[in-house]
């Protein structure tokens, strides 16, 4: 997917919003191809393939007799794990419904899925780890941090290529299209590293409600900056009273973080709780320069006061 970069002092107008979508959220054919391919062989690998079966009856049975339903996020298939049914419609109601019942979409080839994982990565903020080698590198002052800046140009680099890694993105068209609604809509926020030269240099995005966020996707075209961006998000959500952030599925880099595996019925009752927290309404901005950020002690829980709108 072609990306173009976005400067730190040229936020986009809202007029040229849709124009720009239009020309970020799309996929060659050759893209297309390549994702179809690289689906089938990831689906195929031994560790996936005896899903298929009960993958094809589900799908055999929507077509027979489509439910739009959301399905109910404690009965999942046991293989694959955590798919709870297929998702007919992306609007932002059903989005957000779906999240607050613990419920998130994902496939790299349709049809899409909801998906609730029989356990679930969670950072709580007083574990949040950052290493002293990150931290060094936030108070060299060489990046700055924005939120909701540039959201099309982070999901866009979300869903591109990395270096050294097989190309094969969930982040398709589709679902771009679906997230910009929900960001239009103030329920997802992007978070932009902007280097010195003012390019965008790592990101990534997410979902708030209430008082709980979900985090979706991130990306790095320099050392670190995802993290350092995702360090300040998360320096923010603990200051604005957010309980928690939702990773999902596990992952090393989450793993290094603090996240941890907590079991599904623990995550939708946290959950609950936290969807009756008020949360941050409206387009997010910083509150704190990134080098301050180093020298926060998430143990130590210093920035806990109530969320404010």
């Amino acid at each position: 997917m072609a990306f173009e970069t976005q400067r730190l002092h040229m936020p986009l107008a809202a007029s040229g919003r849709a124009a720009r979508r239009a020309q970020l959220f799309r996929e060659s054919a050759l893209a297309t191809i390549e994702r179809w391919l690289m689906g089938t062989a990831w689906a195929l690998m031994p560790a996936r393939i005896t899903g298929l079966p009960a993958l094809a009856k589900l799908c055999f049975d929507e077509l027979l007799a489509p439910d739009y339903a959301i399905p109910d996020p404690e009965r999942t298939l046991t293989n694959p794990r955590g798919l709870a049914g297929i998702a007919h419609e992306l609007s932002p109601s059903t989005l957000m419904a779906a999240y607050r019942q613990g419920l998130f979409p994902l496939a790299h080839l349709p049809p899409m899925k909801w998906w609730s994982p029989p356990e679930r990565s969670v950072l709580f903020f007083d574990e949040l780890h950052i290493a002293k080698r990150l931290r060094r590198q936030m108070r060299q002052g060489r990046y700055t941090v924005t939120f909701d800046r540039d959201f099309e140009g982070v999901i866009v680099a979300c869903a591109a290529a990395r270096a050294g890694r097989w190309h094969l993105t969930w982040i398709t068209p589709r679902l771009m299209r679906a997230y910009a609604e929900l960001f239009d809509a103030g329920f997802v926020h992007s978070f932009e590293v902007w280097n010195e030269r003012g390019e965008l240099a790592g990101g990534g995005y997410g979902v708030a409600f209430g008082g709980a966020f979900a985090t979706e996707s991130q990306f790095s075209r320099e050392t670190n900056t995802s993290k350092i961006g995702f360090t300040v998000l998360n320096w923010h959500l603990t200051r604005w009273g957010y309980a928690f952030n939702d990773g999902k599925i596990m992952t090393p880099t989450c793993r290094d973080m603090g996240f941890r595996d907590i079991p599904r019925r623990e995550f939708l009752a946290r959950l609950a709780a936290a969807d009756r927290l008020p949360g941050k309404s409206g387009r997010w901005q910083t509150e704190i320069d990134v080098a301050s950020v180093a020298d926060w002690q998430p143990e130590k829980q210093a920035y806990t006061t109530p969320a404010s709108n």
